[in-house]
């Protein structure tokens, strides 16, 4: 076999993983945020102040060295030890959190709850954003090494894997910050609004050709029934936007729930009761026309919008103003029971419908990604409460990506959020996933990733997040963001 068809064989005919491995392996993520602000705080308390503790490089190399080298850790040499990691991390943090307010009880616990924080964009769902961009980046190219498990790859039909997950939290993901989940008002007529956003991704759509045509011309290896002969997730990406800013001008973003449960529901109505499942199954059929070649990304879409609207309810949620540490809690609350819900919801109907299946974006693979993304994001929610209540309990104000619990702390956060990489991928979001996908290319064509040791491959992995994150870090210094329309 070729080498192409090597690396082709080595990411099919998968069957992914559990539920329960793959929900312990993202607790590693809101870990990875609050282990960075028990460093600064730790730090703080030590130096009696946080002016500009560090140059700006030793700021990139603390950033990196806690929210993106634990992961490549998990998901490769460690996957075998999730649970222990995940288990060391919490009690760690328990300790950490008890010795930051016996230290100091700046604030006591019935005034906390009393507290109010202001903040120019909501850090967990910065956060969440951010984070599942950085565990895709790693895992586009971690997929092509050995060292990484094959249970966390794509699976081929039904099934549960890291990347699976990823695709439908990227779409979730962009959803929350969607003009209609902010309340934004249409400007001028709908039609103008609709001719609007067809023109805004664009950018997706020459990424989307230029990713075939590098594929086709450079005999890079495909996976067929991923999304299709032709089809990538960058057009994907591109009409799930354009499809879900057409509903929704004539649907009201508050209630774009309905029409997610209602699109997915006769999608999934369409494939139990028609020949369309099979047809989409079938692999035979691929030279018959544009649509038997791509019939996975097309069909998908039926998903992917019904995530989306989910997203955008979630978004129009949790983005209400509110200022009050008791009112965020009530937001951290019904998160959780949301997500308990979904996944009741998920274990009912893979065992009355079907399994999970990210090819088909079927009703359970809906179900799953939503319920997964609200797990990760309340996650996150609640690593902001226990910033805040660390910040006001140690006096330490200016820890980056979070709620600001003073007025005054508004400028010196200010210069802290310019060194930090979480906001220097926020920037330039599309840039990083973008930069992501060409060095993952570069780096398929000059190593022999399926030959690579487990060392050698790790080193890879880190060099290119590295170079990832240094770009895009450089960018946010110089106060460039990169935007093509």
């Amino acid at each position: 076999m070729s080498q192409k068809e090597l690396k082709e064989a080595f990411v099919r005919n998968l069957n992914g993983t559990t539920i329960q491995e793959l929900t312990v392996g993202l607790l590693v993520i809101p870990q990875c945020i609050l282990t960075r602000v028990i460093i600064l705080i730790f730090y703080y308390q030590a130096k009696g102040n946080l002016p500009l503790p560090f140059p700006r490089i030793f700021h990139l190399f603390l950033d990196f060295s806690v929210l993106v080298f634990p992961l490549i850790l998990c998901w490769t040499v460690l996957s075998d030890h999730l649970v222990q990691v995940v288990l060391s991390f919490t009690f760690v943090f328990i300790g950490a959190v008890c010795h930051i307010y016996c230290s100091h009880r700046q604030t006591p616990l019935r005034d906390f709850l009393n507290r109010t924080v202001w903040f120019k964009q909501l850090p967990f769902v910065t956060n969440f954003r951010v984070m599942v961009n950085v565990q895709t980046a790693i895992s586009i190219l971690a997929v092509d090494f050995r060292v990484f498990p094959r249970r966390f790859a794509k699976t081929e039909t039904f099934g549960t894997g890291a990347m699976d997950f990823g695709v439908g939290a990227f779409i979730f993901a962009n959803s929350l910050v969607c003009p209609e989940a902010r309340g934004k008002n249409i400007d001028g007529s709908k039609m103008k609004h609709i001719c609007k956003q067809i023109i805004s991704v664009w950018p997706l759509i020459a990424l989307g050709a230029a990713r075939l045509v590098f594929v086709k011309m450079s005999d890079y290896q495909e996976h067929e029934t991923e999304y299709g002969v032709h089809w990538n997730f960058f057009f994907t990406l591109a009409l799930v936007r354009v499809l879900t800013s057409i509903l929704l001008v004539v649907v009201p973003a508050n209630q774009s729930w309905v029409f997610a449960l209602l699109i997915s529901c006769v999608y999934q109505f369409a494939l139990e009761t028609t020949s369309l499942k099979a047809f989409i199954l079938n692999n035979k059929d691929r030279e018959k026309d544009f649509l038997h070649a791509n019939k996975e990304g097309i069909f998908s879409m039926a998903g992917y919008v019904a995530i989306y609207m989910a997203g955008v309810q979630v978004g129009c949620y949790v983005m209400k103003p509110r200022s009050n540490v008791r009112d965020w809690f009530k937001v951290l609350f019904n998160l959780l029971m949301a997500t308990i819900s979904f996944f009741v919801t998920l274990c009912t109907c893979q065992i009355l419908v079907e399994p999970v299946s990210r090819r088909l974006a079927n009703l359970p693979f809906c179900l799953w990604s939503v319920a997964q993304s609200l797990l990760l994001l309340s996650c996150m929610c609640l690593v902001d409460l226990i910033v805040v209540f660390c910040k006001t309990t140690s006096g330490c104000h200016f820890v980056p990506s979070s709620w600001n619990s003073y007025r005054s702390s508004h400028k010196k956060k200010d210069v802290m959020d310019g060194l930090c990489l979480l906001q220097a991928i926020n920037k330039n979001q599309l840039l990083y996933f973008l930069l992501s996908n060409i060095l993952t290319g570069l780096t398929n064509t000059f190593v022999n990733t399926l030959n690579s040791s487990d060392l050698y491959s790790v080193c890879i992995l880190l060099s290119y997040m590295f170079i990832n994150c240094t770009v895009v870090y450089a960018l946010h210094l110089w106060g460039i963001t990169i935007k093509f329309w």
